[in-house]
């Protein structure tokens, strides 16, 4: 959806009578409905510059511009566009549009720089590889601009910004993305002139804006191509006896909804090794090989980024990240905006979202109404977090409420390891979170070990991971994450004694050769296939008095998951240790 559309002239004069806040303002009330002129003035500058380089003889008035272009599964905007054709090619320049004055280098960090946003200091991508993504998301997903070449030209101007000698912005390290979408700064106008007259020469042919605000929204096949391979080249993604059941199944209702456009929603609910992840990713590469705009969505980070590593090499990072998305990525989306929302440890979804629980209005809910099908994959068991508000009953809530049809089956054959419910039931059984007939069986050829020292369960890993490095090392979060060490492998979070250890440095630990030397924690794990794992509890659970005992005050400050126990717990104390109790052991088990 574009805000406001014109002429390169109508937009000049626009500026110079005044009038484009105005006109952006009644765009926006008629196609959104929210907005604030106080807002639309913030970006009244940077246009009023975008004016003053379409203010050349050269550029003809004819050639259309547009500001505000929603990108397709995404709430992000293109700030402007502008669509001509150089004698053999319709092209669009897209212009990312910034305010910044200074920006600084971040070492160690892909395309990552550090300048004022807000009222602070904070990381940010690269202009450039800004609009480079932006570039890559409307060519993934727009048939359109596939199918009628239309050529998409990135960049971005810098209006406020002092050059400076040396300048971090143009550093070596970012120059990929400069070259795909080059920077422009203060003093800069006419090089930027020229960009725009080397491809806007005459007037597009084909109304190539309204194409890209009309076009099908479909991935594209380099997409299919690279998700085929990866799951060819997995054995451990093979689907077995109910995922290939359910998988059948869902595209069986999938087919009925694409027939009769009604919407649906399946819920697939199953305990640690059952291959719900396995399942979803198969059921990922089935939809995009149909053509169908799907996406794998998961609140945790880390299977995404798993994932996406795995696709390394065979397309750039960016083209991979439209494929996984976080849960809070649909606050926005339309009804039916996608084919498929294919959700992975709903149990993990967030009421609302955004970094401070303020955007949207509930996650389940956005997902079930931006998708004519939504599949989730649930093990309301596996809750981890406070904030944790994924479950049956809500999917089944919304999913009334929004009119579509709800399926729920069970996945119970074991993917991971066989006999893992014998195994998880006496489990449960030992922590005391519920009484289970297998209280002295353990299941079927477990190798289960307690072991009294840090260093020896460390050897042991080590040795079990040099078979296929599967095996790592995980802790409770009971020790301190500090925000400046965060990046130094010398510094030991986790300290018994003369053992120390680090947290995990990166969301791909699952899979990084070296991670057997840090520890990761649930949130890292979850939803990820390991072969041995070696648990250091800390000080929250403990074995007194002949019971297992919680003390969710033991917990490290850094942690996130019990967010607002306290203050539930002078409300209703017998709760809060009630769900501090599950928080802290589910865990250990679900490891």
């Amino acid at each position: 959806m574009i805000i406001y559309q014109s002429t390169a002239a109508e937009f000049i004069q626009d500026t110079i009578n005044e009038v484009l806040v105005d006109n952006l303002y009644n765009a926006y009330q008629e196609k959104i409905g929210r907005t604030s002129k106080n807002e639309i003035r913030s970006w009244e500058n940077s246009l009023a510059k975008m004016s003053n380089v379409l203010y050349d003889p050269d550029i003809p008035g004819d050639v259309s511009v547009a500001i505000e272009f929603n990108i397709p599964n995404t709430s992000k905007r293109v700030d402007f566009i502008i669509a001509g054709n150089d004698g053999n090619t319709e092209n669009v320049m897209i212009v990312e549009l910034k305010q910044w004055e200074f920006a600084r280098k971040v070492e160690g960090k892909e395309a990552i720089v550090e300048t004022a946003l807000g009222k602070g200091i904070r990381e940010t991508v690269h202009p450039s590889y800004q609009a480079y993504t932006y570039a890559a998301l409307i060519e993934d997903f727009n048939e359109s601009v596939r199918t009628n070449n239309i050529n998409l030209i990135p960049c971005a101007y810098l209006h406020n910004y002092f050059i400076e000698e040396d300048d971090p912005l143009m550093d070596t390290t970012y120059d990929f993305y400069i070259e795909k979408a080059p920077i422009f700064r203060k003093g800069e106008i006419n090089k930027l002139r020229n960009f725009v007259k080397r491809y806007i020469k005459y007037k597009d042919k084909t109304n190539a804006i309204v194409q890209i605000d009309k076009g099908k929204i479909q991935p594209s096949k380099s997409l299919q191509d690279a998700l085929k391979s990866m799951i060819a080249g997995n054995d451990e993604f093979h689907m077995i006896d109910e995922q290939k059941v359910f998988f059948e199944e869902a595209l069986y209702l999938f087919n009925k909804s694409m027939k009769d456009n009604k919407k649906r929603t399946m819920v697939v609910e199953g305990g640690p090794g059952t291959g719900k992840s396995v399942l979803a990713i198969n059921l990922l590469v089935e939809m995009i090989n149909r053509d169908r705009l799907a996406m794998y969505v998961t609140k945790n980070a880390a299977p995404r980024e798993v994932y996406a590593a795995r696709l390394q090499g065979t397309m750039k990072k960016t083209h991979i990240n439209n494929l996984f998305k976080g849960s809070g990525s649909f606050t926005e989306a339309e009804k039916n905006e996608f084919d498929v929302l294919i959700v992975d440890e709903a149990h993990r979804l967030n009421k609302k979202s955004g970094m401070f629980q303020n955007l949207g209005e509930n996650q389940t809910k956005e997902i079930i109404n931006g998708s004519l099908f939504s599949i989730f994959f649930i093990d309301e068991n596996q809750k981890v977090t406070f904030s944790d508000a994924g479950s049956i009953e809500e999917i089944e809530k919304y999913a009334n409420a929004l009119g579509s049809e709800v399926v729920k089956r069970e996945l119970v054959s074991q993917f991971r390891c066989d006999g893992s419910d014998g195994y998880i039931a006496w489990l449960d059984d030992v922590l005391e979170i519920r009484e289970t007939a297998n209280k002295n069986f353990i299941g079927m050829d477990y190798d289960f070990k307690v072991i009294d020292n840090p260093h020896e369960l460390l050897r042991l890993i080590r040795d079990k991971n040099k078979i296929a490095n599967k095996s790592r090392m995980m802790a409770g979060y009971c020790w301190e994450w500090p925000k400046n060490e965060r990046r130094n492998v010398e510094h030991h979070d986790i300290v018994i004694g003369d053992f120390g250890m680090s947290w995990n440095l990166n969301t791909t630990w699952a899979i990084d050769n070296s991670s057997v030397e840090e520890a990761g924690c649930i949130h890292t794990a979850q939803g990820l296939e390991f072969d041995y794992i070696g648990v250091i509890i800390g000080d929250d659970m403990r074995y007194e008095g002949g019971k297992i005992t919680t003390d969710y005050t033991k917990r490290a400050k850094t942690d996130q998951s019990l967010k607002g126990i306290k203050k539930l717990a002078k409300e209703n104390p017998i709760e809060a240790n009630k769900i501090a109790d599950r928080i802290i052991k589910t865990p250990i088990v679900h490891l």
